[in-house]
C-alpha cells in the first residue's frame, strides 16, 4: 500500500492543472482500494454546495453539475465533522442522500476523508462499494493522505483563480479580475490564448557534433525570423504611425544585433549547440534589461525573450503553428508579446489581455496606436483555462 500511495502523490504533485490530479486520484485510488466507485466532491462557499468535480464509476457528464446543499448527506456529514465516515451500509444511516443524476445504485459500502486545509474542509474524497463493505484501516490511510496531498493542490488552484473557474462554469456565472489599463476602450469577444512558439528554458547544454553545421543553422533560423518580421511590418505597417512602424526596426535590430549573434556564434565555436548557445545568448541580454533603472527599457527583456523564442522554434525545425483567428479574437496569455499582437488579422483582433507587463510594453504601445482595448498585469489570469471563453 505505501508503494501505491508513493506512486500516486507523484503522480498528482505532477499534475499539470487541478483537473488532472482530480482525474488522476479517482482513477487511481479506485485501482487501488479495488472499489466500484472514487469520486471527489469540493466545498463552493459562495453558494454552499458540495460540486461532484471528479468521478470514476459514476456517470461522467454529472460532474459539474451534481450540487449537494451543504452539510446535506454522507459527504455533507464528512465536511461536518471534519473526520473521515466508515460505513458498511450507508443506505441505513440516517443521513443517506440517494443522487439520482449520478447513476448510482444503491451502495452499501462508503467510505469518505475531508480534504483539510488550515481547518476548513475544501471537500470530501470518496469510495464506494456496492456489496456491504467496512474499508480496511491501511484504506482509510491511503485515503487521508491523498486527500490531505489533495488540499495542497485545491489551495494551489485557488490562489491561480483555477477553482472558481471550476467550481463557477455554466451560464449566469461570471467571474471578475483586476489588471492595469494598456489601451483604453471596451471589447467582447471570445479567447485565443498566446502561448510562447518554444521553451527557451527547457533547453539543454549539450556538445555540437558540428560547428559549421551548427552555425549555418544558426544564421538560417535568424534569417527566417527577420524574415518574419519583415513580413509583419508590412502587414500592419500602414495602420500604424511612424513613431510605431519603428518598433519593427527595433525587432530586427535586435534579432540581428552584433552582440546577440556574435556572442551565439561564439558559443558554438566553442562546442555549443546552436539552441543552447541562443538560450545562454538571450538569458545573458534579457537580464541586461531586467537590470536596468528605466520601466520602459526594462520592459524590452520581454521583447528580448520572443525574439529567442521565435528562432529556437527555427532551429528546432518546428513548422510554424497556424492559429485560427476567429472575429472577436480576444488575446490572452501569460505574456502578450507585441509580435503576437502583429500576427493577428487586424479586422479580427478585439482586444488583449496580458498577466503580465504594463502601459510601457510594446504590445500595450501598438495596441493603442491601432484603438485595440488592452488591459496588463491582469492578477490570477487562469490562462491555460480560458480557450474559448467569452470576455
Amino acid at each position: 500500500m505505501l508503494d501505491t500511495l508513493r506512486r500516486i502523490v507523484q503522480d498528482v504533485g505532477a499534475a499539470k492543472d487541478l483537473d488532472e490530479a482530480l482525474d488522476l486520484i479517482v482513477n487511481k485510488v479506485k485501482a487501488a482500494i479495488h472499489a466500484d466507485v472514487c469520486s471527489v466532491y469540493l466545498t463552493d462557499f459562495s453558494t454552499r454546495h458540495h460540486v461532484l468535480m471528479a468521478t470514476e464509476g459514476l456517470r461522467k457528464e454529472a460532474v459539474g453539475k451534481v450540487r449537494l446543499p451543504m452539510f446535506r448527506g454522507l459527504v455533507g456529514l464528512v465536511c461536518e465533522r471534519a473526520e473521515p465516515l466508515n460505513l458498511d451500509d450507508a443506505p441505513s444511516h440516517e443521513r443517506y442522500l440517494f443522487v439520482a443524476e449520478t447513476g448510482e445504485t444503491r451502495y452499501h459500502g462508503f467510505l469518505g476523508a475531508p480534504i483539510i486545509q488550515n481547518r476548513r474542509v475544501l471537500g470530501v474524497l470518496v469510495v464506494r462499494q456496492q456489496e456491504r463493505r467496512r474499508f480496511a484501516d491501511d484504506e482509510v490511510n491511503l485515503l487521508l493522505t491523498i486527500a490531505a496531498q489533495l488540499a495542497g493542490a485545491i489551495t494551489h488552484a485557488q490562489a491561480n483563480g483555477e477553482l472558481v473557474m471550476n467550481l463557477n462554469e455554466g451560464p449566469g456565472r461570471d467571474r471578475h479580475l483586476q489588471g492595469r489599463s494598456g489601451a483604453s476602450g471596451v471589447a467582447i469577444g471570445r479567447v485565443v490564448v498566446a502561448y510562447p512558439p518554444a521553451d527557451l528554458e527547457a533547453v539543454p547544454d549539450r556538445q555540437a557534433e558540428d560547428a559549421e553545421a551548427e552555425l549555418r543553422k544558426f544564421e538560417a533560423a535568424v534569417s527566417a525570423v527577420e524574415r518574419d518580421l519583415r513580413l509583419l511590418k508590412d502587414r500592419v505597417g500602414d495602420e500604424l504611425p511612424e513613431e510605431d512602424r519603428a518598433l519593427f526596426d527595433v525587432w530586427l535590430m535586435m534579432v540581428r544585433a552584433d552582440t546577440l549573434v556574435e556572442r551565439a556564434e561564439e558559443l558554438i565555436r566553442e562546442g555549443s549547440w546552436a539552441p543552447a548557445a541562443l538560450r545562454q545568448t538571450i538569458k545573458e541580454h534579457a537580464k541586461v534589461f531586467e537590470a536596468m533603472d528605466d520601466v520602459y527599457l526594462r520592459e524590452r527583456a520581454s521583447d528580448i525573450l520572443d525574439l529567442g523564442r521565435r528562432v529556437l522554434m527555427y532551429l528546432q525545425a518546428e513548422t510554424p503553428r497556424i492559429t485560427d483567428y476567429p472575429e472577436g479574437t480576444i488575446l490572452v496569455g501569460e505574456d502578450v508579446s507585441a509580435i503576437q499582437f502583429a500576427e493577428v488579422p487586424r479586422n479580427r483582433l478585439a482586444g488583449i489581455v496580458s498577466a503580465t507587463g504594463s502601459s510601457l510594453s510594446h504590445v500595450a504601445i501598438l495596441a493603442r496606436a491601432m484603438g485595440v482595448p488592452a488591459v496588463m498585469g491582469v492578477t490570477d489570469l487562469p490562462v491555460s483555462r480560458m480557450e474559448g471563453r467569452p470576455v
